[in-house]
């Protein structure tokens, strides 16, 4: 291990429920990240196919496994930063891979060398359900600005990293949203308590097609809902340009199928 990242801890969370198809690609994903310091954390909202016995083939490799009922995957990411003792906490979907066996080590060096950092994000690409390695669209983030959520941008979920003391600062993901918990989160995090964030401009993650959000217009609509609802919920009022940045974005990705 390199010895410039022997004091900054990782925590990297996966929630999942009746995943068994994909669970151990994106376990295998994070257990191959190199020249950190790693503590995995799988939350199971208690799976009723083969999702727990793929998962606990892992058992020396994974250090925290959970398997019990909950409120949804954001109260299962909840539970598992609660249970987080790294200096840096990630979400890594089950459906998801990082994108290189490098992607931690370039994150901890950042933060180690950007001490007032707070957030870190980059880039992500969808890629086929069946076959990750073919990609179908690439979702290039850009660096924070004053207008950055107004203008229809958020930075890829999978793709942020934060210090363990923004939870403390700005708080949990709420549980009273179904899809937009994270666009909430980020969007109270950096526009209304100001967290320091920085851009990389990498791919950082492998995004299969077919999330909770994207799988229909009506789930599309409901996001759209409570995306109104976050920026009522942080005292904002969201600009009629964010909706049209959104339609355009969502129109190409409800329509970009395998």
């Amino acid at each position: 291990m390199k010895q410039s990242f022997l004091n900054m801890k990782v925590t990297i969370i996966t929630v999942v429920y009746n995943n068994s198809t994909t669970i151990q690609n994106a376990i295998e994903s994070v257990l191959s990240q190199q020249n950190i310091d790693l503590e995995y954390i799988v939350i199971d909202g208690a799976s009723t196919d083969n999702t727990l016995n793929t998962i606990k083939k892992f058992t020396g490799h994974i250090h925290k496994i959970v398997s019990e009922p909950d409120e949804g995957i954001y109260d299962a990411m909840n539970k598992g930063i609660r249970l987080a003792s790294g200096d840096v906490i990630g979400i890594l979907n089950s459906d998801d891979l990082y994108y290189s066996p490098h992607i931690l080590e370039k994150v901890c060096d950042i933060f180690k060398k950007h001490p007032t950092v707070e957030l870190i994000y980059g880039d992500l690409v969808y890629v086929s359900f069946n076959d990750p390695t073919k990609i179908i669209r690439h979702w290039r983030s850009t660096p924070y600005y004053k207008s950055f959520f107004e203008n229809g941008e958020v930075p890829p979920h999978p793709s942020v990293f934060v210090r363990r003391e923004v939870y403390d600062k700005v708080g949990l993901y709420k549980k009273n949203y179904r899809f937009a918990a994270d666009y909430e989160f980020l969007l109270r995090s950096m526009k209304q308590k100001k967290v320091q964030s920085v851009y990389i401009p990498h791919i950082m993650v492998r995004m299969r097609l077919g999330g909770a959000t994207n799988r229909s217009l009506k789930n599309i609509f409901t996001g759209n809902q409570e995306i109104r609802k976050a920026w009522h919920e942080n005292n904002l009022t969201p600009p009629l340009r964010l909706w049209v940045f959104r339609f355009i974005k969502k129109f190409l990705q409800f329509f970009i199928q395998i």
